[in-house]
């Protein structure tokens, strides 16, 4: 008989109450008991993402009830799953907040019923006692579909504090209390304007998984966690392919200051024909061989814009291969790169790659914030007109001194609820402020490899013609 796999959502009342601390906790834990743990993360965020890649050894996967279809959604999760023996599933916002405040769609709860996965919810104990029961016995009341199988309690004051918590929920509740993480320092990770601190700062070194797992073991029951969790058959092989041979290569920029990136993009990518190709635009002094196009995702480029301003061998490489006509996608941190400059919240501006006529401004709050659905309004590297994907906007910065550029997206928010013009063309470079997800339109990855293609074609073309 296959082994079952368990699996289970880690949720909160609210944002900032420690998930990702709790999660990274029984993540490490597991994986100190020699069990393979695959990481989920719901909704649109990068960052925690990366740091479950860091903790469990394996790419964490975003889950998305607004931006994929259930079925999309599904799939992701039972092909991610084979070879697990517990999937860990950290949710996002507060357990019911998503794209709207009259449904659920785009939530935690949406997805846990989804994949028919038991909540466990993570509580900030620093200022409550007793009352912790009332907070508890409301979410597990708030939709009887949803289960809420077991509350871990976080920055807990110690085992007197614990022993209030664990007493209030066993006599007013039906979830199980699982334990706690205490105060303490140590484990905390910074935060700055876009979230935590990403995974490629080493913020999480071999110690700091340790003592994690250590604090884990010692103050959770990892037992009851797991008897608490879904158990389900370990699904066959399905999903995406790779290709036997790849028809296009694609760089990809990777470090420290572009580091935002659906791993299920990439992969749509490969199932379609691509080779990737990692590259640094921080340290390497020149494009990798033999490329037909880049992509340039998310990340801080601000923060490394020195680095990357300074680093004109680079930016050279990059010139040169937008004036021959390589294909370019760009999402928020590369729009940046490529533009005129990136002038720092100080006042200091850093001279950019030049290839986009316009400068970005830092600002000191999020611009446009939420999820975003794009209409190509022409023909581009992603698609023809009329197709439609979905994404998110999540940056703290503003476009400045703009020149003319072919705006290829119609671009509606959900929050802000306007729509705008964007997705700025220009050679054949295609960048946005918006980070889509390629499995929102089934045609994206192909039809991006297609055109890479044809341009790759086109390019021997011109070169045999001149010989």
């Amino acid at each position: 008989m296959a082994e079952m796999i368990k699996g289970f959502v880690v949720a909160g009342p609210a944002s900032g109450v420690g998930k990702t601390t709790v999660t990274l906790a029984v993540m490490a834990a597991f994986r100190r008991r020699g069990m393979q743990v695959q990481p989920f993360k719901c909704g649109p965020d990068f960052i925690d993402a990366g740091h479950h890649t860091r903790a469990c050894g394996r790419s964490s996967r975003t889950l998305d009830g607004w931006m994929l279809s259930a079925d999309r959604n599904r799939d992701i999760f039972c092909r991610s799953a084979a070879g697990a023996n517990v999937c860990v599933v950290e949710g996002v916002m507060g357990l019911f907040d998503g794209a709207s405040g009259k449904s659920e769609a785009g939530s935690t709860a949406e997805m846990a019923k989804l994949l028919s996965l038991p909540v466990v919810l993570v509580v900030d104990a620093s200022s409550v006692a007793r009352s912790v029961a009332a907070l508890v016995h409301g979410f597990e009341t708030f939709d009887p579909k949803l289960r809420i199988r077991g509350v871990i309690f976080n920055k807990v004051a110690g085992p007197t504090h614990y022993a209030l918590l664990r007493d209030a929920v066993e006599s007013g509740c039906g979830a199980a209390p699982l334990g706690y993480m205490p105060r303490d320092e140590r484990i905390q990770i910074p935060e700055r304007y876009l979230g935590l601190f990403t995974a490629g700062e080493d913020l999480l070194p071999d110690s700091k998984l340790a003592l994690l797992a250590e604090i884990a073991e010692g103050d959770i029951d990892l037992e009851k966690l797991l008897e608490s969790a879904a158990s389900f058959g370990a699904p066959p092989p399905a999903g995406h392919s790779a290709p036997a041979s790849s028809r296009v290569r694609v760089g990809v920029a990777r470090d420290r200051a572009f580091c935002f990136y659906y791993e299920d993009n990439l992969d749509a990518l490969r199932a379609a024909g691509a080779e990737i190709v990692e590259f640094s635009p921080v340290k390497d002094a020149r494009l990798p061989t033999r490329l037909d196009a880049l992509y340039f995702g998310g990340g801080y480029p601000e923060l490394y814009a020195d680095q990357l301003s300074t680093n004109e061998e680079m930016i050279a490489s990059v010139k040169q291969f937008a004036d021959e006509g390589g294909a370019i996608y760009a999402e928020c941190g590369g729009l940046m790169y490529l533009g005129n400059k990136i002038v720092t919240r100080d006042g200091k501006s850093f001279p950019m790659a030049g290839i986009l006529p316009l400068g970005v401004q830092m600002t000191d709050r999020l611009v446009k914030f939420g999820y975003a659905e794009v209409c190509l309004t022409e023909d581009c590297l992603c698609g023809v007109a009329g197709t439609r994907a979905r994404g998110h906007s999540f940056h703290c910065s503003t476009i400045i001194e703009s020149g003319p550029m072919d705006q290829t997206y119609s671009v509606s928010y959900t929050l802000a609820r306007r729509d705008e013009a964007e997705g700025f063309h220009i050679k054949n470079v295609l960048a946005s402020y918006i980070h889509l997800h390629f499995l929102s339109c089934p045609d994206l990855a192909a039809t991006f490899v297609e055109n890479v293609q044809r341009a790759k074609q086109k390019k021997f073309s011109k070169a045999a013609d001149s010989c």
